[in-house]
């Protein structure tokens, strides 16, 4: 994730910062004031109520907001339609606040939030309260860019991507019904797949609007011809699975039969860690919430609703825990 730094505009070259600073008072969707506190509801979007009528100065402050991953996939406002936006900001005020979700995170209003930034006007938020929010993000953002089929094809054909990679589909959206909601066709959405498989180094240019989604596609279907030949394909066999590689040489295997295990080996790698993920996700934070509370003084081996928890079950799970955080610092994670 991007550090901390204020807004500054960007051509479209560059690369999206995942997050910003911001020097204006705090999103009421971020204020641990609010929490728990009912907001009115305007079909999917919660207005935030004013923050206790006290001027700006008086709550002036930096602190890092993120964007949510699909509106990073729209590229951001070249620099003269961005102050061009900033001034209409200046003159006419922010006709549309900035969309936050649940998390805070901006779905909605990227390049509306920089130019309020340079502006100088302080930015108003609201809060999407649907269930979808990276539909939402989609739809609002298609809808009031300027974007070709091309463009719009390739972010959505991203998006599902993505949200396949996060195992949190779009709610289940299909590429057929967020194509037709987005107005592009499903064989165009199709064709930015082919790009997306076997051009990725096209996605960007495309998305962008630098290359054209057809001369992109061209370009994937040669690479992908030549990726189905056979020697290409043991050669990247050989290179993700080498054990397999040699059994198709050894022909103990056919090249079809030795891929279908490979994949058959990578489905059941990601099955063993959504188990794996969703049993600690229950498990541990559990166990980390009881920490300085009666729980563990409230225990009652009468009330046990399996076998009772013994000191050397209690060993057990603190090596468990032991093991747990080596990883976790063998792997980096936070």
């Amino acid at each position: 994730m991007a550090g901390r730094r204020t807004i500054l505009h960007r051509s479209t070259s560059s690369a999206p910062a995942r997050s910003t600073t911001l020097r204006h008072r705090r999103p009421h969707a971020l204020d641990p004031r609010l929490a728990g506190s009912r907001i009115p509801t305007y079909g999917p979007l919660s207005c935030l109520p004013d923050s206790d009528h006290i001027p700006p100065s008086r709550h002036s402050q930096e602190f890092q907001i993120d964007f949510h991953p699909t509106i990073l996939l729209f590229p951001d406002l070249d620099e003269e339609d961005l102050h061009a936006l900033a001034d209409d900001i200046r003159a006419k005020g922010l006709l549309h606040p900035i969309v936050l979700d649940t998390d805070g995170r901006i779905i909605d209003g990227r390049n509306r939030l920089k130019a309020c930034e340079i502006a100088g006007v302080e930015p108003a938020y609201t809060t999407y309260d649907g269930d979808d929010p990276s539909a939402y993000a989609l739809s609002a953002n298609v809808h009031r860019r300027n974007l070709t089929k091309g463009q719009i094809a390739m972010i959505t054909a991203k998006a599902c991507s993505l949200s396949g990679q996060s195992e949190r589909p779009l709610s289940g959206r299909s590429s057929r019904s967020l194509s037709e909601q987005l107005g592009v066709s499903l064989g165009t959405v199709g064709k930015a797949s082919i790009v997306l498989q076997h051009a990725p180094d096209l996605v960007d240019p495309v998305i962008s609007g630098a290359t054209g989604l057809n001369e992109a596609y061209a370009t994937a279907q040669e690479n992908k011809a030549k990726a189905n030949s056979a020697e290409v394909q043991l050669a990247r066999l050989r290179e993700a699975d080498p054990e397999l590689a040699d059994r198709v040489v050894e022909g103990d295997l056919t090249l079809a039969g030795a891929w279908a295990e490979r994949t058959a080996r990578v489905e059941e790698d990601k099955r063993e860690r959504r188990v794996a993920t969703r049993l600690l996700d229950e498990v541990v934070p559990l166990l980390a919430q009881a920490r300085g509370t009666r729980t563990f003084s409230r225990y009652d081996p009468l009330y046990a609703s399996g076998a009772p928890i013994t000191r050397e079950t209690i060993a057990h799970a603190m090596t468990a825990l032991g093991e747990m955080d080596q990883v976790w610092q063998e792997r980096d994670l936070p």
